[in-house]
């Protein structure tokens, strides 16, 4: 049952997340406020939200979960994560700030990759958001899962979680839109970094020191501090891969688009690649104390945070640490709902069912759209056998190879056609779920690699395969793409 006071600390943070979304609530006007907050996210907020939305509860469920059960050979994870963010905010952010406002100002990345191509008939814009509504209710569900498991702490079942911590992330997404969503992640990024730094600290103090942690793991014929045990060129792929993803994930690339300007942009890049180096090393090192600091009891891999929570802190600490780990899986669930609420919106309500919809209309029909999302994400989220690091494998691996290898070449071959453009984002897309599907009923070496490296690489071969041997774009096209450049290298 609720603690009194662990209680209180956890209900006073959702009452705070509540007001910032009020608050938004009043300046959102239109449906580029609600999905896109008219371009105005200052640098610490865009960086700040982009990684926050990006980690979910993989941040203090999942990673600590893996490394508890493998050591520290899974920081290579990690390290691929950082270095492909660091290449997509260096190669990406600002062509795509810039050529998004270019093409008819575009406020989804299907519109911008429409408006690129003079996509008239509306297929790039249709097959990605199906891509999109698939994908992310398994992202969605994933962080579900976190939730409910977070609220089994305070004495609910697992579907009674489900469905309260639903409900209040259906709510301020409902209300705020992206600037509640912005604003929030902002200051649950830095709640989460302080707490993922301070949970492995005390931790190793309270169990003596490192030399006893180190000590704990000898003892288990483990090497859990060695980066290099256990690895083979197999394995390091399939961690590394993970870097690829950064190039195809819609609710981290609208926030590229929805800066200011180019300007904040190298200081969005620094606060950004900074905070999710040090947030993953902290949850790396959560999981290896906690292997040995909870080596001689039967728990679950991914509640190692959520043990220490409450084994190392008083009550009143813990409910703050517990709505950290909320505050993870807010951070990532209300910006999946907002890019598949505006994939529904725009490019399938707005573009083929009502071309004439006002703003105040498409507003309202993005929210609705929010909660239909949330029904679906429930239902998949309801086996609580589901696992938080494989639903996110399988979603992240699915919108990178649908989306980067495409956002990659719009932005940076003119040669680049609409059917080629809509060939890879197929290829690509496919490709992830049917590896998925015959690792699962077939098992081999070959589909043990993870389903991201043939997904990209086969999107990315289709589209310029396809693009080559199909007519060269028209005139207008390729002179749009040479004036979104010449922009592009003058900011």
């Amino acid at each position: 049952m609720f603690n009194d006071v662990r209680a209180f600390t956890f209900i006073a943070y959702l009452l705070v997340v509540l007001l910032v979304a009020l608050v938004a609530y009043v300046v959102t006007k239109n449906l580029s406020d609600f999905v896109l907050g008219g371009r105005k996210l200052g640098g610490p907020v865009a960086a700040l939200s982009a990684g926050a939305s990006d980690m979910s509860a993989w941040l203090l469920m999942g990673l600590p979960g893996v490394a508890f059960l493998y050591g520290f050979n899974q920081i290579w994870l990690p390290i691929g994560l950082t270095l492909g963010c660091y290449i997509s905010w260096r190669v990406i952010a600002k062509p795509l700030r810039v050529y998004s406002e270019f093409a008819k100002d575009s406020i989804t990345l299907p519109s911008f990759l429409e408006n690129r191509f003079h996509d008239d008939k509306g297929l790039i814009r249709a097959v990605l958001a199906v891509a999109t509504l698939f994908f992310f209710a398994v992202y969605t569900s994933s962080g579900l899962v976190g939730g409910a498991r977070l609220l089994e702490q305070f004495g609910l079942e697992y579907y009674d979680g489900l469905m309260l911590g639903t409900a209040i992330i259906v709510c301020y997404t409902f209300v705020g839109g992206f600037l509640a969503v912005s604003w929030t992640d902002f200051f649950q990024g830095i709640f989460m970094f302080l707490c993922l730094m301070a949970v492995p600290i005390i931790a190793t103090y309270n169990f003596g020191g490192i030399d006893q942690v180190v000590a704990a793991s000898s003892a288990q014929k483990i090497f859990l501090l060695n980066p290099f045990d256990n690895i083979n060129a197999f394995l390091f792929m399939n961690l590394f891969a993970w870097g690829l993803g950064y190039f195809g994930q819609p609710h981290i690339l609208v926030r590229y688009m929805a800066v200011t300007s180019t300007k904040v942009i190298p200081t969005a890049r620094r606060i950004a690649i900074s905070w999710m180096g040090l947030s993953m090393l902290g949850a790396t090192l959560t999981g290896i104390v906690g292997n040995a600091y909870f080596m001689q009891g039967e728990i679950h891999h991914e509640s190692i945070f959520i043990l220490f929570s409450e084994k190392l802190f008083p009550a009143w600490f813990t409910g703050i640490l517990f709505a950290a780990i909320l505050s993870t899986i807010m951070c990532a669930i209300d910006s999946q709902m907002l890019a598949s609420s505006s994939a529904l919106t725009e490019d399938i309500y707005h573009k083929w069912i009502r071309k004439n919809a006002t703003q105040k209309e498409l507003m309202w029909i993005g929210r609705v759209a929010i909660i239909l999302i949330a029904a679906v994400a429930v239902v998949l989220a309801s086996n609580a056998g589901n696992t938080v690091i494989d639903l996110v494998g399988f979603a992240w691996a699915g919108l990178g190879s649908a989306f980067g290898p495409v956002v990659i070449l719009s932005l940076y071959w003119s040669r680049t056609t609409r059917n080629g453009a809509v060939s890879g984002i197929v290829v690509g897309a496919l490709t992830v779920i049917f590896w998925k599907a015959a690792r699962f009923y077939f098992g081999g070496d070959l589909f043990e690699i993870y389903e991201i490296i043939p997904g990209f690489v086969f999107g990315f071969i289709t589209i310029v395969t396809v693009s080559l041997l199909g007519k060269i774009p028209n005139q207008k096209i390729t002179t749009d793409f040479t004036h979104a450049w010449q922009l592009i290298r003058k900011q």
